[in-house]
């Protein structure tokens, strides 16, 4: 499978303000995004995951070392136009991404700023809005809408522009549960149907539970790099970085320094369930041949 995003060493240092040093946030980041994929990066504040985020489409350029996107070097002008046709951004509050006040009118600004043929326009609105279930809504004011509700019609407002690529740079922090959980189930299922590549930044672990791959990054530099089973089996090292996991892993955990024998990679809740009633009746047994 070819890359979707790669970078090479890439280094990146917000300016200094007076009597300050400058601020290093990304320190030599070399990975690649697989096309196609669904990749979660997690990390604490300050941690460079936003940064990374801003650098996949070109709105932050890199200090040193290089961002190739299929191919094409976020430092040529030339190429901007077409790398941030094909990685879109979908940023922390939806009220920033929604500039009309008729959703269909939201989701059609940006192909109408690139002149594309009406009736494609028509068509692009129409598709995306059902892509993310919110086609009942095309003529609802977007002010009156749920947050997560507005967030999937900016999302809508992105796949409108036929992106590669989507990253999503916290996208569901503002967002209560409901919210999260129509996000995620919207990105899933992109990812899914139509293959666009998702790229997850976020600070809720179980956000991470469905993702293909899962990077944790810490001082500007990617330290863990795995499955999500792979990533949460490690607990440990995760706190130590001042980060949680998901519910079931730290019940796992803990009924593990309990005494019973339970992997730490059943990240379901019904994975767990089986996992805690499987070890109960392997203990009960036990007992009973005593």
């Amino acid at each position: 499978m070819s890359n979707m995003i790669e970078t090479r060493a890439l280094c990146f240092a917000y300016p200094a303000r007076a009597g300050e040093p400058e601020t290093q946030a990304l320190r030599g980041v070399t990975l690649s995004i697989e096309r196609g994929s669904f990749v979660v990066v997690l990390g604490h504040n300050g941690s460079g995951k936003s940064t990374l985020a801003k650098s996949m489409n070109a709105i932050l350029l890199p200090s040193g070392g290089q961002v190739l996107v299929d191919g094409m070097d976020t430092r040529d002008e030339e190429l901007l136009l077409e790398i941030r046709r094909r990685v879109r951004m979908v940023f922390q509050n939806p009220d920033n991404q929604i500039v009309a006040n008729v959703v269909e009118e939201d989701v059609a600004f940006a192909p109408e700023n690139l002149g594309v043929p009406s009736e494609e326009i028509r068509r692009r609105v129409d598709d995306a809005l059902a892509a993310v279930g919110m086609s009942q809504f095309v003529q609802h004011a977007p002010h009156l809408l749920s947050g997560g509700q507005k967030q999937r019609i900016a999302i809508a407002g992105v796949i409108a522009m036929e992106p590669a690529c989507i990253v999503l740079d916290e996208a569901t922090a503002m967002l209560d549960p409901v919210g999260r959980a129509e996000v995620l189930s919207t990105v899933h299922r992109l990812n899914r149907e139509k293959g666009i590549t998702v790229v997850l930044i976020t600070h809720h672990m179980n956000e991470a539970e469905g993702a293909d791959r899962v990077i944790v990054m810490d001082e500007g530099r990617p330290v863990m790099d795995g499955t999500p089973r792979e990533i949460f089996s490690q607990p440990e090292k995760l706190w130590s970085m001042g980060l949680t996991v998901p519910d079931t892993v730290s019940l796992l955990y803990g009924l593990r320094q309990e005494g019973m024998d339970l992997p730490l990679d059943a990240l379901s809740v019904e994975e767990c369930a089986d996992a805690v009633a499987a070890a109960m009746t392997s203990s009960s047994k036990g007992t009973e041949g005593q």
